[in-house]
């Protein structure tokens, strides 16, 4: 079985020949440091990747649209090579959010620090090693006009500018593809994109000083996503989507279930039931942090495939699979412990057998892998798991 083969049986609960060898990426000084300790470097990545930035794996998508010498550096080849991964999903290169972008431009600069807006109108303060957090100054909405205003410039439901200008042969290459293709990603969720829109700590503020801003902002970016998806879809086959929606921190949701049903879940199955109306039944949730309360609201929702389960936040990936039989678990290996040695990673990958043996687990990091794993580690860890996906059948 191909890719993308293994990726539509997995998700759909049918047999496979085994499940997918994948991993989420990796910080840049984790790849550095393999390097020093016996990664061989054939590729390498860029200098200009902090050691606190991301190095891609296969479970972050390739987008055709930025495929250049730059976001090639970005994504690991070296990692992916020598364990034998499975080819990266890859996301349809349609603009699915702000059209026009905003122009990236810096609007002030410091000794140690560097102000720019982004091409989604952030206004972003960060370090000039880029190696500390970004902290986000300003957003695009503070209000309902800006709100209309942001709709009316940049987010109407057009192909027109949100498609490569060598979309057709795009079309050709997607025609006998061996990997996964899906629509969406970061950053475009229900919430997830609500967050770039008003920003962080606003965003949880608004659903209660601008219901109706945040009930408009919900039901249009669904009208919208659902409008372009069935133009594309009329021209390509898709095997999925991603929508992104970092929602939960390490001991809860940020948002109630209750506003949830309230403002997103009507869009959720909205969406789910255009693109399952042309056959697209992988629907995808990425979020971080323990999401437990928000799991049924996600399946109600349509969403058939969860990850990456972080274990600091108590993502028991085991409870999961026996409240949800029918939903796809991917990551929930916990980065913490493999740095420990041998011992930690057999104790970590106990798990493994009995979730390959139920189906629907594609098993990662959960999340990207940090430089406080040695490569002598890693190996041991993905070879041993390698094993164990090989020994499943």
């Amino acid at each position: 079985m191909n890719t993308r083969e293994r990726f539509l049986a997995i998700t759909a609960g049918q047999k496979v020949d085994r499940t997918l060898k994948w991993e989420m990426g990796y910080w840049g000084g984790a790849v550095r440091r393999w390097y020093n300790e016996g990664l061989p470097c054939k590729k390498g990545i860029l200098d200009s990747i902090p050691d606190g930035g991301t190095v891609m794996g296969e479970d972050i998508t390739i987008d055709p649209e930025t495929m250049n010498p730059v976001d090639a550096a970005e994504r690991d080849t070296d990692v992916s090579e020598y364990f034998g991964f499975d080819e990266p999903i890859w996301r349809v290169p349609l603009n699915n959010y702000v059209c026009p972008q905003f122009k990236e431009e810096v609007l002030q600069e410091h000794e140690t620090t560097i102000l720019m807006r982004d091409k989604y109108g952030v206004h972003v303060l960060n370090q000039k090693d880029k190696n500390g957090f970004p902290h986000w100054v300003e957003t695009p909405v503070k209000n309902g006009d800006d709100w209309e205003k942001l709709k009316a410039e940049r987010l109407q439901p057009t192909l027109d500018g949100r498609l490569p200008d060598n979309w057709d042969q795009w079309k050709e290459v997607f025609k006998n593809r061996t990997f996964p293709l899906i629509f969406g990603g970061y950053p475009t969720g229900f919430y997830g994109t609500a967050r770039f829109l008003l920003g962080e700590e606003k965003v949880m503020m608004a659903f209660y000083d601008m219901p109706d801003v945040m009930k408009d902002i919900m039901d249009y970016m669904a009208d919208l996503w659902i409008n372009l998806y069935d133009q594309v879809l009329n021209q390509i086959s898709v095997d999925g989507i991603l929508i992104w929606e970092d929602m939960s921190f390490k001991s809860g949701p940020l948002i109630s279930p209750a506003m949830f049903r309230q403002y997103i879940l009507p869009n959720y199955k909205r969406l789910t039931d255009c693109l399952k109306s042309h056959g697209v039944n992988t629907i995808m949730v990425d979020t971080d942090g323990h999401c437990s309360e928000l799991i049924p609201l996600f399946t109600e929702g349509g969403a058939n495939l969860l990850g990456p389960f972080e274990q600091a936040a108590d993502m028991d990936i085991k409870k999961v699979r026996e409240e949800f039989p029918e939903l796809t678990i991917v990551g929930g290996i916990d980065k913490t412990k493999i740095k420990e040695g041998k011992e930690a990673i057999d104790k970590e990958l106990e798990k493994v057998p009995w979730m390959l043996a139920q189906g629907r687990y594609i098993p990662h990091f959960d999340h990207q892998v940090p430089p406080d794993v040695s490569w002598e580690d890693y190996k041991y860890y993905r070879n041993k798991l390698n094993e164990m996906i090989d020994s499943v059948r």
